[in-house]
This record gives C-alpha cells, structure tokens and sequence, in this order.
C-alpha cells in the first residue's frame, strides 16, 4: 500500500534553477510572417507564394442522352459576338456595402442562322415541263438561340456586400452567375438580330441550291422566302 500511494502521489518537478525554454521572439514574428504570406498567396493567387497548390479532380459521371431532334435545316450563316455585362443588384434602404452586388463580366457567344426546310409544301419546289427552270420557295431563314462560350467568356470584377459575402459562405452554389449568363445571352441575341445574319444565311442558302440545281442539269433556278 505505501508503495502504490509513493508511486500514484510522485510528480515531476523541474529542477530549481533550470531555466523554462521558450521559442524567441524573432522565431514566433518569422512563423507569424510565413503563415500571413502563405495565405496572402493562396487567396491572391500570387506566384511563389501560393504553397499549398491547387490540383483539378474530374469526378463527373458520364454524359446522359436526354432527346434527340432530327435537323431539315441548312445553315447558311453564323456570328460571334461579344458583349461586356455590367449587372447591378440593389437592395432597398440598404447600402451597396452591406447588401448588393455588381458583376462585370465578358461573354462571348455564337448565333446561327438556318433555313427550315421539314415543313414545306408541296407546292415549294416549280419544275417546268422541259425541267429546265425551277422555282423554290422557302420560308424566311431564323436565329438560333445563342450559344454561350464559356472557355471565352470571364468575369472581370465582382463587388458584394457584406451579407452577400456571409450568405455566399453558407450557400450552396455561392457566386452564382446565371443572372449574367441570361443576360449575355438576352444581348447577343438582340445583337444578332440586329446584324444581317438572316440575309446573309438566305443568301447563302440561295447559292447553294442554285449550284445544286445546275449542277443537275436546270439552265434558270429562282430562290424567293417569303
């Protein structure tokens, strides 16, 4: 019993006069310095400083056929276009410091123009007896919806107040951008409607078919839309 009572009650104790050893105070200052800047870099994306690296997993499941649409069309024309978004999101009796947004962003998106043709009549296509005339007509040649690029388009800034920031911690999708990417699109499109696409796309289409047709042996092919 007195051995176990000496062995559970025994304590180191420090040897008097031996002295506490504790880190200097450049040592903890350089440690402090070394942690800041490591973060710094990681944040900013500085080179160098960036220690910790960033690596890209791809862990997407394979790609699923969700419809299939068959195409009678002939694109006879396309554009690209490129628009900078400048979107703002205020909220009432609030500062643009504590609640809002502003995106300024660079999209970039494709427009085609085609001419239908699965839905014509019987009475589209005029041969002539002797069949060397024909006439052909076509509906008006229409707009694609835009296409957004995504490996050309980029954000440029983006402003959020202090809730945004604090929501977008505890969201799942924080910095959504699809209000932008509606809008790109929304402006490209008016962009594309407002350029001769759909007279370039009929022009092109009428050369086609009359290269087509003469190459078959008609000596007059006339292209109207309408």
């Amino acid at each position: 019993m007195e051995d176990d009572t000496a062995r559970r009650s025994y304590r180191w104790k420090r040897p008097e006069g031996s002295p506490r050893r504790r880190l200097p105070v450049a040592a903890v200052v350089l440690l402090a310095l070394a942690v800041v800047l490591m973060l710094v870099g990681q944040v900013l994306r500085l080179p160098g400083l960036d220690v910790f690296g960033t690596e890209a997993k791809d862990r997407s499941g394979p790609a699923v056929l969700k419809s299939v649409q068959d195409m009678n069309r002939h694109e006879g024309a396309a554009g690209t276009y490129q628009v900078v978004v400048d979107l703002e999101q205020d909220a009432r009796f609030l500062p643009d410091a504590i609640r809002g947004t502003r995106t300024l962003y660079v999209a970039t998106g494709d427009v085609s123009a085609y001419v239908e043709f699965g839905g014509l009549g019987k009475d589209a296509v005029t041969v002539d007896a002797k069949r060397t005339t024909a006439t052909l007509r076509l509906p008006h040649a229409r707009l694609s919806s835009a296409s957004l690029a995504p490996e050309r388009s980029y954000a440029v800034s983006k402003q959020r107040g202090l809730l945004d920031r604090l929501g977008d911690l505890f969201s799942d999708n924080p910095a959504n951008e699809h209000a932008v990417n509606v809008l790109a699109a929304r402006h490209i499109g008016d962009a594309a409607r407002e350029s001769d696409l759909v007279s370039r796309a009929e022009r092109n289409t009428t050369a086609m078919l009359q290269g087509l047709l003469l190459a078959l042996g008609f000596e007059r092919v006339t292209v109207t839309y309408g």
